[in-house]
């Protein structure tokens, strides 16, 4: 028996290993690896109907403050976006918005946070921190919509700050605050604070839309489909 003692210590020493190997594969979800954040493309529409946004988001960090507001506080639709002003899909999303603000009014509220792409969009992060330092001035629209609205023209540029230095003169800046403001401390943590905020609610591309807290598929930012979403919110706060 005393001979036989070792090889039976072996013996259930190897069926233990096999039993907690099968029982780790069984417990164990396979690992994932988290996208990198990237603009994102459309899809394919295999319906012109537009798709139920999903179901309230985590309130996620709290963005920058005060936010870049059009719209009263108890619109009925509130629209929150993530955006990236070298992003091309952002940068036709753009009109779409300004279509919905104007057809919509008082009853749309719009939240613009700060998503730049970095380093995937090289002037990003710059083109954020023009909108910001002109925020400081109380000319954060005026300069966010010459930044979508010409973003072809400064995308290619080598150095992005004497043209955006020209649209801070164009709007009626301070420019040499501006120049200060753009590069200063205030700003960067105001960009860091959207951008946390963006990946507590589980932004990875851009643009990336919440309406009254649920995230709308991409499929549905086209004009005619935002416009039916927006629209039943509307109603359905009327029933309430």
């Amino acid at each position: 028996m005393k001979r036989l003692l070792p090889f039976i210590i072996i013996l259930a020493v190897l069926g233990i290993a096999l039993v907690s190997a099968w029982y780790f594969t069984r417990t164990i979800p396979p690992s994932t690896t988290a996208a990198g954040s990237q603009s994102q493309q459309p899809s394919s529409r295999a319906s012109q109907a537009p798709q139920t946004a999903e179901p309230v988001a985590n309130k996620g960090a709290p963005g920058a403050e005060p936010a870049h507001v059009l719209g009263p506080a108890n619109a009925p639709a509130r629209l929150e976006e993530f955006g990236d002003f070298e992003c091309p899909p952002c940068g036709l999303f753009h009109p779409i918005l300004v279509e919905m603000h104007k057809e919509f009014g008082d009853k749309l509220q719009i939240t613009f946070r700060e998503f730049p792409l970095v380093p995937t969009h090289q002037h990003a992060l710059a083109a954020a921190s023009a909108a910001e330092a002109a925020g400081i001035q109380g000319k954060f629209w005026e300069m966010h919509d010459l930044l979508y609205d010409r973003q072809k023209d400064w995308k290619t540029e080598f150095d992005v700050r004497p043209v955006f230095e020209g649209y801070a003169k164009e709007i009626g800046l301070d420019v040499e605050r501006y120049k200060r403001d753009s590069v200063g401390d205030y700003v960067a943590k105001r960009i860091t604070v959207d951008g946390s905020r963006g990946h507590s609610v589980g932004v990875t591309g851009t643009p990336t839309v919440f309406l009254n807290g649920r995230k709308v598929p991409f499929q549905s930012l086209p004009a005619d489909q935002l416009r039916v979403l927006i629209q039943r919110e509307i109603e359905s706060a009327g029933k309430r």
